[in-house]
């Protein structure tokens, strides 16, 4: 009897435009669907008029449902997986199946589409020749903790997923291990209310002392500095007071705005702080 294949299926992250016509060939044509929520992939099935068998797999019951579709595929089905936004086995328990059909030779195709991590890699304006993609953070604090400070001295981009609920508490443990990096914080990727917020720490956990966060967050964190030319230049405006270096980058040629932005970046603190500091020297 011949094998059937395991086709992974990515699906639209927000915006359904952005499914593929081979993703949802693939659909149309497959099997079985096994899915992350079947009431949750039934509402896109039904949005394309796709009407197909389905199976939920999902952390909880992964192992007796990848048996079950081990089992299906061995007897000559196609399933195709699908989770409830963008590319099945990225932070999700479908990395589990793939391996499991590797051990029973049975043939995995990817059909590409959108991932959350590579979309707000590519607008947060943080580097993208090298990045390391890190997931979700544990809820366990000792743990959480753990995780970033494995990380704290990695020259490559870092990339987390976040839920509104945990970021504040997030944003505060990354400031205490990686110390005031620039941080893109991309929301609700594709979709109307889209964000991509590029600034420090400091100034990210600042406004959410006044904002709610909303939407689900990835958050694309500088890497390490390897030249420890952001150390230098903050020591060399040392004997400078910020008053001082805003006036200077302002007679160079700058606007206020632009000289507060300035000299935030080259002192490694938050544009609000320097703010601060300014209108208080200049009302001296």
């Amino acid at each position: 009897m011949t094998k059937g294949t395991l086709y992974l299926c990515a699906t639209p992250i927000g915006n359904l435009d952005d499914i593929t016509m081979r993703c949802l060939n693939t659909l149309r044509e497959c099997d079985l669907i096994a899915c992350e929520d079947t009431r949750h992939s039934l509402k896109l099935l039904n949005h394309f008029d796709i009407h197909k068998p389905l199976t939920s797999y999902f952390e909880h019951n992964k192992k007796e449902k990848g048996e079950y579709i081990i089992s299906e595929i061995l007897s000559g089905k196609n399933v195709a997986l699908i989770t409830d936004a963008g590319t099945p086995a990225i932070s999700d328990p479908g990395e589990e199946l793939v391996a499991q059909c590797i051990e029973n030779n049975i043939k995995v195709v990817s059909v590409p589409g959108a991932v959350a991590l590579i979309n707000a890699l590519i607008i947060s304006g943080q580097r993208t020749g090298r990045f390391a993609f890190e997931g979700f953070l544990s809820v366990n604090k000792k743990s959480r903790l753990e995780h970033l400070e494995s990380v704290a001295n990695d020259e490559r981009t870092l990339i987390f997923y976040e839920a509104p609920h945990k970021l504040k508490r997030t944003l505060s443990d990354m400031r205490a291990c990686f110390g005031n990096r620039r941080i893109s914080l991309v929301r609700e990727l594709t979709k109307i209310h889209e964000e991509c917020v590029c600034t420090t720490f400091d100034e990210a956990i600042a406004h959410y002392e006044d904002n709610v966060p909303k939407g689900e967050y990835v958050l694309v964190v500088e890497g390490k500095d390897p030249s420890g030319k952001k150390e230098e230049r903050r020591l060399a405006f040392e004997g400078m007071s910020i008053c001082e270096h805003v006036n200077m980058l302002i007679d160079s040629g700058m606007d206020k705005k632009e000289a507060i932005k300035k000299a935030a970046a080259e002192r490694a603190i938050s544009k609000r702080d320097v703010y601060n500091e300014f209108v208080k020297g200049e009302s001296r």
